[in-house]
């Protein structure tokens, strides 16, 4: 098996042959397994099992002789693969008797995606949460957790880099009351929900959600076998493919996993085999990002001329 890694996703070139059942977290399917009735006691017991779909059409229009996968993790309570960690998170320090709802206040830093996790299930469980932000970074995922109840704090880390967002976590901490610190980065609940990848150069980029510029401590380098480059522009066009050809809305992350996938299952070596991707979050997510500025600027245009 190949791992071709992202900050955000797990691309594996698998041999034909059937793979060995593991016991997770069900989801939806526990409720329809049932012998009551099929309704969930809360949304976290939603988190959890994810679909896979064949990307046929664009394998095909490519000529690529592997079969490409993806896991439509869209399909969580609130749309993003960074439920399972967010919930991981929480559960690890409660199980540790770390927090307590009602008391404790979470604290973490987020570009939106695990703010929003952390942010719903803070809600049903009863916590407080004040998620740290780069400015002028994802408007739509700041609505979101400040329509979810969450204290966004900006930060501005283009400037003074990711460091500003961890300098602001350690004065916060001094400043709040009975506050615990969801460190995504060097939290093993992290990786305890899912395997989080990241590697190569500090670069700027546009992929949200993607390589923070630095390599986290929860990384075991041990397991990675290859790196993928993707830029800015292919993730871009591949999320844009995957809406138009094979109807899929996901976010820009995951336009670059599908489009390291594609990269490897060109190879000759890999005819015949499943390439298997994460696709880490819906579309709708990113309308303000430039993911959809054309399409955008179209539709104002049109309105503007009523």
């Amino acid at each position: 098996r190949t791992s071709l890694l992202s900050s955000t996703f797990i691309c594996c070139r698998i041999s034909n042959r059937e793979m060995e059942p593991q016991e997770g977290r069900k989801g939806i399917p526990s409720l329809l397994s049932s012998q009551g009735e099929c309704i969930a006691t809360n949304i976290t017991q939603l988190i959890g099992w994810t679909p896979l779909i064949e990307l046929r059409n664009i394998a095909e229009k490519d000529g690529i002789g592997a079969r490409l996968i993806g896991k439509i993790e869209p399909y969580q309570p609130l749309s993003s693969v960074k439920d399972r960690s967010a919930l991981r998170l929480i559960e690890d320090a409660e199980e540790k008797g770390l927090i307590t709802p009602g008391i404790t206040t979470l604290l973490g830093v987020t570009s939106g995606n695990l703010g929003i996790g952390v942010a719903f299930i803070a809600a049903q469980k009863g916590y407080k949460f004040i998620a740290l932000m780069p400015a002028k970074l994802s408007l739509d995922k700041q609505i979101l957790m400040r329509y979810l109840g969450v204290e966004v704090v900006l930060v501005d880390a283009v400037q003074h880099g990711f460091k500003a967002l961890l300098d602001r976590v350690e004065q916060m901490k001094k400043d709040v009351e009975d506050v615990y610190v969801l460190d995504q980065f060097t939290n093993p609940a992290n990786p305890d929900a899912h395997f989080r990848w990241t590697d190569g150069e500090p670069a700027f980029h546009n992929i949200l959600g993607i390589g923070p510029g630095f390599v986290p401590e929860i990384l075991d380098r041990s397991q990675i076998d290859e790196i993928v480059t993707v830029t800015t522009q292919e993730a871009m066009d591949m999320a844009r493919r995957l809406a138009r050809e094979e109807g899929l809305l996901v976010g820009i992350s995951s336009g670059a996993n599908a489009a390291a996938c594609l990269k490897v299952a060109s190879r000759e070596e890999n005819r015949g085999k499943m390439i298997v991707t994460m696709f880490s979050s819906g579309a709708e997510r990113y309308l303000n990002s430039e993911l959809f500025a054309q399409v955008k600027e179209e539709c104002v245009n049109i309105n503007m001329t009523f």
